[in-house]
C-alpha cells in the first residue's frame, strides 16, 4: 500500500496494490468539470475522465444533500474547500429565485389585538403650547402670500402671459385691502418702474374655510431706503383681518417672538424663537443699510420675507426682511424692520405713494472719500446748494483754495447732541425727524466747533 502526494499539496487517499494507477487532478480541472456535470444533469452519475473508471464523481438532488459524495478524489480536502465549492456550484447552477426569493415570515401564533399597544389620549395642551397654537390660530389669517410676477408675451399665444418670478409674504394692514411687504418681494416688478394702481403681483388670502383665494396686488407705494411696500388687493371685508401693531421700542433682548410666513413655498409655516438683538444695521436684499433692526433666532428663510414678526402677546413687532447666511437657509441669525418704522413710513405710503423725508439739501461725502481726505469721524459736506436752507444757515463745502490744493468744509460730528460718525450716521439721525422740525448741528469747521440751528425740509 502506497500514499501519492498531489502536486497542489494534499493527501490523496491511500492506493492498494490492485488498484489501478490514478492520474493527478488539479483544482481547476476538478471544479471545472464538477460544474459541467452538475450543469448537465443534476441527479444523475457523470464519469470523470481525468480518472480511472473505477472512481466516479457522484451528483446527487439537493433536497438529498447536493455533493454528498464528489468521491473519492476530493477525500483529501478539507471541509471548508468542500463547502465553498458545493455553494459555488449551487449559486451557478440553481435559478436566484429558488433558493434566495425574500420569504415573508409571521407568527400565527399572535393576533393582531395582542401586538396592537394601547393608544394614550393625548389630552389638553400644555399652558404654554396651547398659548402658541392660539397665536397663530389668531393671526394665521392675517397672513397672505404674494407672488411676483412678471407679464412676458409667449409664442404662439395671443397677448401675453403672467410669469411667477418669486414669492414671499405679507400683512394685511386694514380693512381697506392694503397689504405690507417687502420691497424686494416685489423688486423684479417695481424694476419695470410701474405706475401706482399697477398690478405687479399676486396676493393669496386664507379664507376661514383653509382655501386660499387669489388677488391683484396693486401697488400703492414702495420705499426702497427701508425696503417696504404696500399693494392694495379688492377682496371682501369678511377676508381682511387686519394684524394688530406691537411698539417694538419698548423689545427685550431674551423674549420670545414668533415668525409666521410662506417659506420655500410652504404656506402659512410657524416658527419660533427669541429676540437675540436690538438696534442692528440690516444690510437688505435692495442694497442699502437699515438701522435699528431686530435680530432674531427663529427660523427665517426665503419666502418668509415681508411676513410678521410677533411678541408673546401676538402683536406685530416687526417685518421679516432679511438673513445672515452662506448657505441661503436660515443659519439662526434672521432680522426685522422694526414695527415703529412701519408705522411710520406705510401710512405715507398709503397717502402718497412715497415716503416724505425730512433732511436738508446738500452732498456729504461717501466714506471713502472722506477717509482719503483724511475725515475719520463726522460728515463731510461736499457741496452746498445756493439759496438752500443750508446755504442760508452758513454751512459751508468743500472747495479747492488758489493753488489748487482742497479746503475741507464743514464737518457734521453731532445732530441735537447725537454723535455723528459718517454719512450713514448722520442720515440715520435725520430720519427720526419730520419735515420742519429743527435741529441743531455742531459743526467742526478747522479748529473751530460751531453749533448751528437750522430746519429741516424735504429730501428726495
Amino acid at each position: 500500500m502506497g500514499m501519492v502526494m498531489a502536486w497542489n499539496g494534499y493527501m490523496l487517499p491511500p492506493q492498494t496494490d490492485i488498484a489501478p494507477a490514478r492520474r493527478f487532478v488539479g483544482r481547476r480541472k476538478l471544479c471545472f468539470d464538477g460544474i459541467s456535470s452538475v450543469c448537465t444533469s443534476s441527479g444523475t452519475h457523470h464519469e470523470d475522465t481525468s480518472v480511472s473508471h473505477r472512481h466516479r464523481v457522484f451528483i446527487n438532488t439537493v433536497g438529498e444533500k447536493t455533493f454528498k459524495d464528489l468521491g473519492e478524489v476530493t477525500k483529501g480536502f478539507p471541509t471548508t474547500r468542500r463547502t465553498l465549492l458545493a455553494s459555488l456550484l449551487m449559486s451557478l447552477c440553481y435559478p436566484p429565485s429558488r433558493y434566495s426569493s425574500a420569504n415573508a415570515l409571521g407568527d400565527p401564533s399572535v393576533t393582531i389585538e395582542q401586538v396592537t399597544p394601547v393608544v394614550i389620549p393625548s389630552g389638553p395642551l400644555f399652558p404654554p403650547e396651547e398659548r402658541i397654537v392660539n397665536l397663530f390660530e389668531n393671526n394665521t389669517y392675517s397672513v397672505v402670500n404674494i407672488f411676483d410676477v412678471t407679464l412676458r408675451p409667449q409664442l404662439n399665444v395671443t397677448g401675453v402671459v403672467e410669469i411667477p418670478e418669486g414669492n414671499g409674504s405679507g400683512v394685511v394692514w386694514d380693512d381697506e385691502g392694503h397689504i405690507v411687504t417687502n420691497y424686494h418681494v416685489i423688486g423684479n416688478s417695481l424694476s419695470r418702474n410701474p405706475k401706482p394702481g399697477e398690478v405687479v403681483a399676486r396676493v393669496n388670502i386664507l379664507a376661514s374655510e383653509g382655501v386660499q383665494k387669489n388677488f391683484e396686488g396693486a401697488l400703492i407705494g414702495a420705499d426702497r431706503s427701508k425696503d417696504l411696500a404696500v399693494l392694495k388687493v379688492e377682496a371682501p371685508v369678511d377676508l381682511l383681518r387686519p394684524m394688530k401693531v406691537g411698539q417694538s421700542s419698548f423689545l427685550k433682548v431674551g423674549q420670545q417672538c414668533l415668525a409666521i410666513g410662506n417659506p420655500f413655498g410652504f404656506d402659512h409655516t410657524l416658527t419660533v424663537g427669541v429676540i437675540s438683538g436690538l438696534n442692528r444695521d440690516i444690510f437688505s436684499q435692495t442694497g442699502v443699510t437699515i438701522g435699528g433692526g431686530i435680530q432674531t433666532d427663529a427660523a427665517i428663510n426665503p419666502g418668509n420675507s415681508g411676513g410678521p414678526l410677533l411678541d408673546s402677546k401676538g402683536n406685530l413687532i416687526g417685518i421679516n426682511t432679511a438673513i445672515f447666511t452662506q448657505t441661503g437657509t436660515s443659519a439662526g441669525v434672521g432680522f426685522a424692520i422694526p414695527s415703529s418704522t412701519v408705522v411710520k413710513i406705510v401710512p405715507q405710503l398709503i397717502q402718497f405713494g412715497k415716503v416724505v423725508r425730512a433732511g436738508l439739501t446738500l452732498e456729504i461725502a461717501p466714506d471713502l472719500i472722506a477717509n482719503q481726505l483724511n475725515v475719520r469721524n463726522g460728515a463731510l459736506v461736499l457741496q452746498v446748494p445756493a439759496n438752500s436752507p443750508a446755504a442760508k444757515a452758513g454751512l459751508l463745502p468743500t472747495s479747492r483754495g488758489f493753488a489748487g490744493n482742497i479746503v475741507l468744509g464743514d464737518i457734521v460730528v453731532a445732530v441735537d447732541n447725537k454723535p455723528v460718525k459718517n454719512k450713514a450716521e448722520f442720515l440715520k439721525a435725520l430720519d427720526e425727524y419730520n419735515v420742519g422740525d429743527k435741529v441743531i448741528l455742531k459743526i467742526q469747521r478747522g479748529t473751530e466747533t460751531l453749533e448751528m440751528p437750522i430746519a429741516l425740509e424735504e429730501s428726495s
